[in-house]
């Protein structure tokens, strides 16, 4: 009888996960496929999931595959079989709980944005700095920089293919708050969310810009506005995207929609659209890049293509092709399947832990980092200060001068 070669199975690494709402359920995926896609040095084990509600805690745990639940957070940062902490909880409680992991010895990924203000980003960061010294590394998670299509475009861009960049134009349109009866969830409370439509899609679409041109935002020109400014208070809990109105109503403390322009470090012109009240646009992230020798464009509803023009073909055959990025040779896609067979939004949070993995086994410092998370945060502080100030040009401070 032939016998099968064995290998030694690599070491393990516990996860685990604070939050298990929307992003608790995205990361779970990615916890939970990663080892069977991708050859890792290190195998993901789904250790703890942590929720203040008991039974829902443990629901989540059973449905998403996590081995064991806690009712406090603290614990879940002191278990020996965790050696990774993945935050999904609303931002307010980043900074507390991403700050005590890294205290504790633990590897830390951190769902975006980073903080709900800059000074708890540059404690976030002071506390990433010190603990890598020790070996624990942090990551901030955003996602959208995982799609192949986009990380493929990242390395158009990087080889120069599109030459000097002149112009990046990136609008997220969503819809479910168009509905003015929609009840006030956390997500449209200032003291849990930050801000609105600002950090929850705004802070992807900087990132993206920043990420895909190579070089950060220097200054920007804002307006915000709050359309409903009064809701009906949540009744009971909200899931996803999706919730129940009861009777009372209270004030709404943050924006509805942000748009506004910037000037990237080259001194090329970016502009910048985010709002939650674009009705028939469910996810609608779509960006373009122009540069001397070509453009490219992206639309997260098409996630496995991407349009590219090479400007120095001659004219008479020029023009945008559509490239399906399914290819091997594509980023990710070396895991996954033949030509032609898409991914999808999922896949993302797959990616994002292969990477983290990798390089937690490797030492090296994964990315985005929490100074790239810090960048954005001051992105953000300098959309919100140049809106109350009728738009006038805010310049944003450089993550270097920021953090000692």
């Amino acid at each position: 009888m032939e016998q099968r070669e064995s290998r030694t199975a690599p070491p393990t690494l516990g996860v685990g996960m604070v939050g298990y709402a929307f992003m608790g359920a995205a990361h779970s995926q990615g916890w939970r496929t990663v080892g069977h896609v991708f050859d890792l040095p290190l195998r993901p084990v789904m250790a703890a999931v942590a929720g203040r509600d008991t039974h829902a805690v443990r629901a989540a745990a059973d449905k998403h595959g996590w081995a064991a639940t806690e009712t406090d957070w603290r614990a879940l940062v002191t278990r020996d079989d965790v050696q990774l902490v993945d935050i999904c909880t609303p931002g307010d409680s980043h900074a507390e709980i991403a700050i005590a992991a890294l205290e504790a010895g633990k590897h830390v990924l951190c769902e975006k944005p980073l903080a709900n203000s800059v000074a708890e980003a540059q404690a976030m960061v002071r506390a990433a700095e010190a603990a890598r010294e020790r070996g624990q590394l942090a990551m901030v998670g955003f996602n959208y920089r995982r799609v192949p299509a986009l990380a493929f475009a990242r390395r158009l861009i990087a080889d120069g293919r599109l030459g000097t960049l002149r112009h990046v134009r990136v609008s997220y349109l969503q819809d479910w708050l168009v509905d003015p009866e929609f009840p006030l969830t956390w997500r449209l409370e200032r003291e849990h969310a930050g801000s609105g439509a600002l950090g929850d899609l705004g802070a992807h679409i900087i990132d993206l810009a920043q990420y895909l041109a190579g070089e950060v935002l220097v200054g920007v020109s804002a307006q915000m506005e709050t359309f409903v400014k009064e809701r009906p208070l949540l009744d009971g809990a909200s899931t996803g995207l999706s919730a129940s109105a009861g009777a009372l109503r209270g004030p709404v403390t943050v924006d509805d929609a942000a748009v506004f322009t910037g000037r990237l470090a080259s001194g090329a012109l970016a502009t910048f659209e985010a709002t939650r009240m674009a009705s028939g646009r469910k996810n609608a992230l779509r960006l373009e890049v122009n540069g001397e020798h070509g453009s490219l464009s992206f639309d997260l509803e098409r996630l496995n293509e991407l349009s590219f023009h090479d400007h120095r073909e001659p004219a008479a055959t020029a023009g945008f092709r559509r490239i399906v990025v399914t290819e091997a040779e594509h980023p990710y896609l070396e895991g996954w399947w033949p030509p032609g067979h898409g991914l999808g939004y999922e896949h993302t949070f797959v990616h994002q832990a292969r990477d983290l993995v990798e390089a937690i086994a490797s030492g090296t410092d994964p990315l985005p980092s929490f100074a790239d998370g810090l960048q954005v945060q001051r992105v953000l502080a300098a959309v919100e200060e140049s809106a109350q100030k009728n738009s006038v040009y805010t310049p944003v401070q450089a993550v270097e001068a920021e953090v000692p």
